[in-house]
């Protein structure tokens, strides 16, 4: 991996004039990111996969370059990525941390597939800039309302594609793009996007090679922004975003609220089925001296669940450990509590439990009320000072309870450390 990545800067160095090599190595910047993750789901009842247990360490190398002088600068950045297996077996395998053989073990049921010894990723992506507005082709990681990647694993969810952002309006940030391909977190191939079934009730057979939005973020004041979004999978579903951020000081402490709306129908064709989904998720949250407490209340309007890309998570303030509330009508209470350490003399240590009770639920192959209830809670420390500074250690349990699927307990364990090459 390290003589890929050598061989291609000894040859945009070559291809590149002396006098453009200049910002694009100046403000280049290299980075190790290592992550030693333990998974554990336990399914507490019912048929099937008892539990999901296994121990992977990852590496990733993040290699980011500047922009050439000019009018128009260039740039290229790359990421380099090996997963190790270090503990599994075909009854324990599927935690999303590694990748697994297609076929299942010979006689096992069809959940007992072999997680491979190791696996590697490549992503590189070209990119260009004019003024305050930047153009990325290839590998990219998004962060949109319309299309969260999964980044609960050692690797991230990846994509494909074209993405412009601009920031030549003041106040405002404009993006768009296209994108073509998804690579799972566990997967070293890119295939086609599909939607969520959402227990069946969209067809995830149905794939697109078109992934396209356009949308921003503007700040009507320094602590109010407004954000639009469309997006559209083609030939599967069409989606409206609406958000309001606002924040301001109250008392001793910060009040902040966000409200976020989507609208979601079907896409030409409509080859996931029919699609008809509203919904509606806010939170309101205070902060005072390390203590942050906030809560809402979620509902899914339409005759359909919420729409969104497989394998990504919502923008949902319902996007828990286990599940996101989000089926037919559901209507959500959650709540939330986190408390920074460094209040009481202890920097670099946090927690974090959430809560949510869902119920009213319409679930596929389901007769009567969906109910469902989570409890998560997080720790974590990194290190401040000493050999072992900046090493993170953190540790993230869940408790999933509802009537029509298996209960599930979780525990997660993650070391880290993010090492700065230059």
């Amino acid at each position: 991996m390290t003589n890929v990545f050598t061989g291609g800067s000894l040859i945009g160095a070559g291809l590149l004039p002396a006098f453009a090599q200049a910002e694009f190595l100046k403000d280049s910047s290299a980075s190790l990111e290592m992550k030693n993750y333990y998974f554990n789901r336990d399914f507490r009842e019912g048929a099937g996969q008892n539990k999901r247990d296994e121990w992977a360490q990852g590496f990733m190398l993040n290699l980011k370059s500047g922009f050439t002088e000019g009018t128009v600068g260039f740039g290229l950045d790359a990421v380099g990525m090996l997963g190790l297996k270090l503990d599994s077996s075909p009854d324990r395998s599927g935690t999303g941390l590694l990748l697994r053989d297609n076929e299942p073990e010979p006689g096992k049921p069809s959940y007992a597939r072999r997680a491979q010894d190791s696996y590697s990723k490549l992503g590189v992506t070209g990119k260009a800039r004019l003024a305050q507005s930047e153009l990325r082709v290839g590998y990219m990681v998004p962060d949109l309302p319309t299309l969260q990647p999964n980044l609960s694993r050692l690797f991230p969810q990846s994509f494909s594609g074209t993405a412009v952002t601009s920031k030549d309006i003041s106040g405002l940030v404009f993006s768009a793009g296209q994108l073509d391909k998804v690579k799972q977190r566990d997967s070293t191939d890119y295939e086609d996007m599909g939607l969520t079934s959402q227990s069946g009730a969209y067809r995830s057979s149905a794939k697109s090679d078109q992934f396209r939005y356009a949308g921003g973020d503007y700040k009507i004041t320094p602590n109010t922004q407004v954000s639009y979004q469309w997006a559209q999978l083609d030939s599967l579903y069409k989606q409206h975003y609406l958000g309001l951020k606002n924040s301001f000081a109250l008392g001793p402490g910060t009040l902040k609220t966000d409200i976020r709306y989507f609208d979601a129908s079907k896409d030409g064709a409509g080859l996931a089925g029919e699609v008809d989904n509203q919904a509606l998720s806010t939170r309101i949250g205070y902060s005072l001296k390390g203590h942050s407490l906030s809560g809402g209340y979620q509902v899914q309007y339409g005759s359909t669940p919420f729409t969104y890309v497989d394998g990504t998570n919502t923008y949902l303030f319902t996007e828990y450990q286990l599940s996101n509330f989000s089926q037919t009508k559901e209507r959500t209470w959650h709540a939330r509590y986190d408390y920074d350490f460094a209040e009481l003399g202890l920097p670099g240590l946090v927690f974090s439990t959430r809560y949510a009770n869902g119920d009213n639920a319409e679930i596929r192959g389901f007769a009567g009320e969906g109910r469902e209830w989570e409890r998560d809670f997080s720790f974590g420390y990194v290190v401040q000072s000493g050999s072992l500074k900046d090493v993170s250690l953190r540790w993230q349990n869940a408790v999933a309870r509802n009537n029509y699927t298996r209960d599930t307990n979780e525990n997660r364990v993650i070391l880290g450390y993010t090492l700065a090459l230059w």
